[in-house]
């Protein structure tokens, strides 16, 4: 039973209101686990990066996780708790979102049991309301670290948070009566649609594909065709995408829409109507208002019945940024109050979509020029072609930890080396930053061979309390009188290969030696190979060999195949080829050719 002597008296009576429990009751009395919310709870973990998110209802007496992930056993199955564990409960009593960065230094929360039995630490929880605007529960997202929680993650949980809200308000007027219960029917299709559409746009990054997909989803059950306007820069353009519900209207559908970007005056009109309101906006005679004849030809075939604009809203800058035109045939009947609601979702949920793609895009960006400031260019070195490419992780920030380097030393030969710090994020990238640089520094100038330049590294390092944790190959070439000489030391990592000039490919294995940043032991050996003019070096990262269904020897073999298959293709085709052949990028890739002619 709960412990009321933990709960104010000023918390119990908000937490015991009468119509508050009758909601929470009304909403939770369908089955477990609930599809819809758990969705959602999904979504705050994707998008705002927290190990658990979940949508709790709060309760007299008890927390119900109507919406879960993340949640460990007994708790996730039981989809229940006692009030004594709810953080969420504090958000109902304060009536507002709660965002703690350490609830251990929260007197509200610092006794609460979950900290020790779920390991939670950091809480941010934003309120969900019925109709009456009494809080029902909070969508929240939890950490098991303290956290400082960002401006745009706060305002993502209070934008799904208002998701959850309008599904409890659906799901109460459902409950209501019959005559509501058919209502509800139909906005039960609607909040699948809008559920469909949050899920399908938080898919992509992309803005013409998140327009297509929007197109797709509203034309399913809400108009019978749609326009999709979102303005590009504040110069006017604007990006323009339109989808029929019939596939034979696709090619009207696509000359429609390079008309639109053209019919600048009608778009612009269209816009208008939008940004004045901020709400859906029906209009009548809209189709005699075209000016340009061959637009109007189009949507009379489309067929022109009822329409109705409804904006774009971006939930950073709080205004439209775009505009969706719903259209349905003259013989469909006009859009209901319930549709018109669910038309404005659409606008908030697809401007949530445009913001993220466009951080998305600023962020890729700044992240590519981040990643080619911190990787080398390639020096020029006589008899010697080097060609180097890199690749992020297909989920990652596009920077990571993997680097590739060479450069020329005073005594005519010249040192190589791939590497990889854990992770593939933004501060993988720093440390690899710093990693790379200390490897030139120690090994430039020096005549030792590479086992002897790595033992330095290691106490480098160490004593220097870099936090690196990585795996590493640093190779010194030399020219001889019949050839090359290749001495090189490997600490932790995939071994190198050698296409020799016959076609053959040799797998440079050597007894494993510890990775870079752990307490330096034992000086590290130097292997040393002879090395025939023609051959090629292949030095790579984990990411192109490595498979989770897979050992690395078949990554290994798999590579060295496509090495004997393409012997004779240029050195930048052999590249291609090979990143070509590698398995899912769930990992960055550095890759580096030594063509030693």
């Amino acid at each position: 039973m709960l412990q009321w002597d933990v709960i104010s008296d000023a918390d119990r009576v908000v937490l015991t209101d009468p119509r508050r429990l009758r909601s929470v009751r009304r909403i939770a009395g369908g089955p477990l686990p609930d599809d819809a919310f758990d969705r959602v709870a999904m979504l705050v973990r994707k998008l705002v990066d927290a190990p658990i998110g979940a949508v709790c209802l709060v309760g007299d007496d008890r927390q119900i996780l109507s919406g879960q992930t993340g949640v460990p056993d007994p708790l996730a199955s039981a989809r229940e708790m006692p009030l004594t564990h709810s953080f969420s409960r504090h958000v109902v009593a304060a009536g507002a979102m709660l965002v703690v960065s350490d609830v251990r230094t929260d007197p509200r929360m610092r006794d609460n049991p979950a900290i020790e039995e779920i390991g939670v630490i950091a809480y941010a929880g934003a309120p969900i309301t019925d109709p009456d605007g009494l809080i029902v529960g909070a969508l929240c997202a939890l950490d098991q670290e303290p956290r400082v929680w960002t401006p745009s993650e706060i305002a993502l949980l209070s934008e799904l948070a208002e998701v959850c809200s309008s599904e409890v308000c659906l799901r109460i007027a459902r409950a209501a009566a019959e005559e509501a219960r058919r209502a509800a029917e139909s906005a039960h299709q609607q909040l699948e649609l809008l559920a469909d559409l949050t899920e399908s746009l938080a898919a992509t990054m992309d803005m013409d594909e998140a327009m297509r997909r929007l197109g797709d989803i509203v034309t399913s059950t809400l108009a019978d065709w749609c326009v999709v306007a979102v303005a590009d820069d504040p110069g006017g353009s604007a990006l323009v995408s339109t989808v029929h519900r019939d596939p034979a209207r696709a090619a009207d559908m696509a000359r429609l829409a390079e008309l639109a970007v053209g019919a600048r005056a009608d778009l612009r009109s269209m816009l208008r109507a939008a940004h004045r309101t901020g709400r859906p906006v029906r209009t009548p005679g809209l189709q005699s208002r075209i000016t340009d004849a061959e637009v109007a030809g189009i949507t009379a075939r489309a067929g022109f019945g009822t329409a109705m604009i409804v904006p774009i809203v971006s939930p950073v800058r709080r205004r439209p940024i775009g505009a969706v035109l719903l259209v349905n045939r003259p013989d469909r009947a006009d859009f209901s109050a319930a549709e018109e609601w669910t038309a404005a979702e659409v606008g908030r949920r697809a401007g949530l979509a445009v913001e993220n793609s466009r951080l998305y895009r600023e962020q890729h960006h700044m992240a590519e020029v981040l990643q080619r400031s911190l990787l080398t260019e390639l020096p020029s070195i006589p008899g010697i072609e080097l060609h180097a490419r890199y690749l992020p992780a297909q989920d990652g920030a596009a920077v990571g930890g993997d680097w590739y380097d060479a450069f020329a030393q005073p005594d005519g030969s010249f040192m190589v080396a791939v590497g990889d710090v854990s992770g593939h994020d933004i501060e993988a990238a720093a440390t690899m930053g710093q990693l790379r640089n200390l490897v030139r520094g120690d090994a430039y100038g020096r005549d030792e061979e590479p086992g002897g330049l790595l033992t330095h590294l290691d106490r480098t390092l160490y004593g220097l309390h870099v936090p690196a944790s990585a795996t590493a190959v640093l190779a010194r070439v030399r020219r001889s009188a019949s050839g090359y000489k290749v001495s090189f030391a490997n600490a932790g990592h995939p071994p190198p290969l050698l296409l020799q000039p016959d076609g053959s490919v040799q797998v440079w294995w050597v007894p494993p030696e510890p990775l870079l940043g752990l307490p330096p032991r034992e000086p590290r050996t130097t292997a040393r190979r002879w090395v025939p003019p023609g051959s090629t070096l292949i030095l790579y990262t984990d990411g192109l060999v490595e498979d989770r269904e897979q050992l690395l020897d078949d990554g290994i073999n798999r590579l060295s195949e496509v090495l004997r298959t393409n012997a004779g293709c240029p050195a930048d085709d052999l590249c291609t080829r090979l990143l070509a052949a590698a398995p899912r990028r769930s990992d960055d890739i550095a890759l580096l050719l030594v063509h030693l002619t």
